[in-house]
């Protein structure tokens, strides 16, 4: 039993979000795993149909937060695991298998952790935390810290990350033969594409702000004018204020000939530094204690269920989990040397969080 070892167990049991069955099984082997390195059982529980790993406190005063879900279909990565040199590979290796099983060996170094600790992992944060986030907010309104294991940035924690949105627009024109008679039609390619620049154009840089279109359908055929056009918009932004700006925004897009619906909003506020100032100047203390140079922050533009905690009113500290790169890319890896050093300086830290 090892932690390389047991991470290689849970990255080549693979789990992507929408496969909740996969999901299941992750979910069976991080409790079977956790039976191996702690004192005392972890459990499955199940939160609006998905299955959520739970061990320690069941009001804990530290809450240890993860994900076991990847955005890699199954067989994305041949072979799964991957070892070259100090380097591994695989799905969901850095994003972030590896954090949780850093925060598992973490717990197994601190003497009766689950009367005040719980380590929570979920199935479903790569889609939103639609199913897990009540019981996010619910266990960070009454903790004291909440430590996030998401991938670090070169070993810096992340002390800010932007809020996020997700948008969907419908335009519903009328369908008519492209040959024969076009101009009987509306299309609705052509009026969703006049939308397309005007949702572009409400990125603000000053702010980080982005509203990026992502994934668009139309049509049905090549000769018929397409009745209806669908566009997926990621929205990102570090302040609440800019976000609360792109939703007005978008809601009041609109087209002269065709019908225009949009669904969606702000999932998940900015963590902003505020939240996460104070458990950091802790943390570097603690690092310090240990002889190891300054960890270092950062702040990023992807969000994490760090981002419900902070919006909860918890004090927040993410990127406590692996070293490495390429989260949702063929290259995401991490530095295996860099594991044992990382349990240890978590495993001081959550001690001290305890004094």
């Amino acid at each position: 039993m090892s932690a390389i070892s047991d991470i290689q167990r849970l990255v080549e049991c693979e789990s992507p979000t929408e496969d909740l069955a996969a999901c299941h099984a992750v979910i069976d082997l991080a409790v079977e795993i956790s039976n191996q390195v702690l004192p005392t059982s972890a459990e499955k529980i199940i939160e609006n149909n998905r299955p959520i790993f739970w061990w320690g406190a069941k009001e804990p005063k530290i809450l240890l937060l993860c994900h076991l879900d990847t955005v890699w279909p199954k067989a994305s990565f041949q072979p799964t695991w991957q070892v070259d040199g100090d380097i591994a590979t695989g799905p969901g290796v850095f994003d972030m298998k590896t954090g949780f099983i850093q925060a598992l060996y973490s717990l197994a170094g601190i003497s009766k952790a689950q009367d005040k600790v719980a380590l929570v992992a979920t199935t479903d944060e790569e889609t939103g935390s639609i199913s897990s986030k009540d019981l996010i907010i619910k266990l960070a309104k009454a903790s004291q810290a909440v430590l996030v294991f998401e991938a670090s940035l070169d070993g810096k924690v992340k002390t800010g990350r932007k809020g996020t949105a997700m948008y969907q627009i419908t335009v519903t024109g009328k369908a008519s033969h492209a040959g024969l008679e076009p101009e009987k039609g509306i299309n609705a390619t052509t009026e969703l594409a006049k939308l397309v620049m005007q949702i572009a154009a409400l990125e603000n840089p000053k702010f980080g702000t982005t509203a990026v279109p992502t994934v668009m359908q139309s049509g049905t055929t090549t000769n018929t004018v397409p009745a209806l056009a669908k566009l997926d918009i990621d929205v990102r932004s570090f302040t609440l204020d800019e976000l609360n700006r792109i939703d007005s925004s978008i809601r009041s897009l609109s087209s002269d000939i065709a019908t225009v619906e949009v669904s969606g909003g702000i999932n998940r506020k900015p963590l902003e530094e505020s939240s996460t100032k104070e458990l950091y100047e802790k943390f570097e203390k603690v690092a310090s204690a240990l002889g190891l140079p300054p960890i270092g922050c950062a702040s990023v533009g992807g969000a994490s269920d760090g981002n419900i905690a902070a919006a909860a009113g918890a004090k927040v500290l993410d990127g406590l989990g692996a070293i490495g790169i390429g989260a949702h890319a063929k290259n995401e890896s991490i530095k295996i040397s860099s594991v044992e050093l990382r349990i240890k300086l978590t495993t001081a830290f959550i001690n001290e969080l305890l004094k």
